[in-house]
Parts: C-alpha cells; structure tokens; sequence
C-alpha cells in the first residue's frame, strides 16, 4: 500500500441505471481520528457517472494541495479508466465516442493537483468504509432533494 495522507472511500449508486442516483464519500486522515461523510443525490443519472462523481467530489473536498491520496473504490470503470491509462488515450483523442466527457475533463482539472492511487475492493463483500458509502449513496439516491445531472441530461 502507498503511503497516504487521506483515504478516500467512494461509491456510486443508480436505481434503475438511468434513474436516481447518489454517491458516498468517508474520508479519512491517516494516523488521526479525523473522519468525514458526505452524500448527494440527483434525480437522473447512472451508476458509472455516481462513482466518477464521488471521486471528483472527495478531490474536491481536500483543502491543501498537493495531498497523497489513495482512493479504494469498487469501480473498475473508474480504476481501469485510470490506472490502465484509457484516460490518457481518450484525452488525445478529445474522448470521442466516449460516455461521461464532462466528468473526465473535470476529474482530470482536479486529479493532477495530487498525487493519487487508486486500490479497486470488491463491493458487498462488508468491508466497512465500502459499505458505508454504499449505504450513503443509496439513502441520497432516495432522499427528496434530488439534484439535476446537468452532464447527464446535455449528454442525452
């Protein structure tokens, strides 16, 4: 395992997949007590744009820069996305035919900030940060003050 100043334990979730949907973060600062929830759901959107979005949103959240941050995540859209260097390919090629354009360029605005790795866990296999961010994002996905996926609904 790289040495970390924060773990960042994402998830996305869609019900119906489009549908209504949310994500997970719980944030930890290695070596200190110090631990953060947050969620958010919207009314329309998918899965792999959830998990993508907990991701840039956690980045989002870390208020010194630059940080090293391993994310564990039980996205292989996300991991592989980066990690086996899709990401890098879809840039130069300005991600044509790709789905979830405005949330790559934003991950990518966000990611280089940092020095980050990413660690892929298997989902429901009750690793608790894992099921914690599961249960965030589902209970956002339900919530009544759903927000709007603009990326979503311009890219359909």
């Amino acid at each position: 395992m790289i040495k970390a100043d924060v773990h960042v334990y994402t998830d996305g979730a869609a019900s119906g997949n489009p549908g209504p949907g949310g994500y997970g973060i719980v944030m930890e600062w290695v070596g200190t007590p110090y631990k953060r929830e947050f969620a958010q759901g919207f009314s329309h959107t998918t899965n792999n744009r959830m998990e993508l979005l907990a991701v840039i949103e956690a980045l989002r959240k870390l208020k010194k820069a630059p940080l090293n941050v391993l994310i564990f995540t039980d996205s292989k859209y996300v991991v592989d996305s980066v990690e086996k260097k899709w990401l890098q390919r879809w840039e130069k090629t300005n991600f044509k035919d790709k789905k979830n354009v405005d949330l790559w360029k934003e991950f990518l605005k966000i990611y280089s900030k940092h020095q980050v790795k990413f660690q892929w866990i298997k989902g429901h296999n009750n690793h608790p940060q894992n099921e914690r961010c599961d249960a965030l994002a589902v209970a956002a996905s339900k919530s009544k003050d759903l927000f709007i996926d603009s990326g979503f609904v311009k890219s359909n």
